[in-house]
């Protein structure tokens, strides 16, 4: 009888063990999450022997259900910028252990008691120049349906961007979009709302531009990145390219909190950030992982692009993020 106890026990201690060196990733999908996965996941299980395990896409009200209900199954999770500081001041995630997380070379713009740097992108202007007469050069030909007839695509989700494009190509200077004028914003939507095209990820945002489904639209450089990779016969313009980035947050409660901040602290190191941004396209946050890249792949990052470049606001998204919400999808929904 002791014996078999002594076995039973064993298997439970070896089972609660696996689980200890396993954690959970969630990010976006597509080519985003398979750089990740390849520049930090991968390298992390075989130097530290904690198992990765991928979930997605990122969901908002998913995460914030698992807290609430204290069963979260997320340790790691990638995140909008405007939604990790509101998140933060909901309660909704760990504090960051900067004592295993090193600081000093993050970029502080994209770091915070509850959040380090993901990776930094722009929004930017893509076509499929199969299905486009002409090259768009601005903000305001995505709202010109009669020198460039076409569906357009943009994102889906009450998020920076869309709203500042539309006051762009409304004339509204860079200097003067905040706060935002949501009646001239949705008025201007209004002009185009039939021959709009949604996307709710970066891989159906890929697809949709790749197809011609879209002849053109809003899509994160790092997407355009990929499409041209894979051989796509896409145009882009870094014109009023809008700047913004993703951070790594830990959900409240997280089961596996001491291996997510090990990850964190691979993700975001030099090495980790260097290769991420070459499989990618996004910039690095890490300040020494340029330093690891190739010349030519720096040259198209985000921050090559600063000419004319607009930085998205952030705490202003996330101070009235709920307020706007409501109204986006009301919007949608006539």
């Amino acid at each position: 009888m002791k014996l078999i106890f002594a076995g039973i026990l064993a298997g439970l201690m070896a089972t609660t063990a696996a689980k200890a060196d396993e954690m959970v990733f969630t990010s976006w999908g597509g080519t985003t999450q398979e750089a990740q996965t390849k520049s930090w996941a991968e390298p992390f299980s075989a130097s530290s022997s904690i198992k990765v395990l991928q979930d997605g896409p990122t969901d908002y009200g998913k995460l914030k259900a698992m807290v609430d209900a204290k069963n979260v199954t997320w340790d790691v999770v990638d995140v909008e910028m405007d939604f990790a500081i509101k998140a933060a001041k909901d309660g909704l995630l760990e504090p960051i252990d900067f004592a295993v997380v090193p600081k000093d070379d993050l970029d502080p713009r994209f770091s915070n008691e509850n959040a380090v740097g993901s990776f930094y992108y722009s929004f930017v202007l893509a076509w499929n120049k199969g299905a486009v007469s002409g090259e768009p050069a601005s903000w305001a030909d995505m709202f010109d349906t009669k020198k460039f007839p076409g569906k357009r695509t943009f994102y889906k989700w009450s998020a920076p961007g869309v709203i500042e494009i539309a006051l762009l190509a409304d004339g509204v200077p860079a200097d003067k979009l905040y706060p935002l004028d949501l009646d001239r914003a949705f008025k201007k939507l209004d002009t185009i709302k039939s021959d709009i095209v949604w996307w709710g990820g970066g891989a159906e945002s890929q697809q949709l531009i790749a197809s011609g489904e879209a002849a053109f639209g809003q899509l994160w450089n790092g997407r355009v990145f990929a499409l041209e990779k894979d051989g796509a016969d896409v145009g882009v313009s870094w014109n009023q390219n809008l700047t913004a980035a993703d951070v790594l947050v830990v959900p409240k409660g997280a089961k596996n909190k001491d291996a997510a901040m090990k990850f964190l602290a691979a993700a975001t190191s030099p090495t980790g950030q260097a290769e991420f941004a070459e499989a990618s396209g996004y910039a690095p946050i890490n300040t020494k992982a340029k330093a690891e890249m190739r010349a030519d792949v720096v040259k198209g990052l985000p921050d090559a692009h600063v000419d004319g470049q607009i930085n998205l606001d952030m705490n202003y998204w996330a101070e009235h993020r709920d307020e706007i919400a409501k109204r986006w999808y009301a919007w949608q929904a006539k």
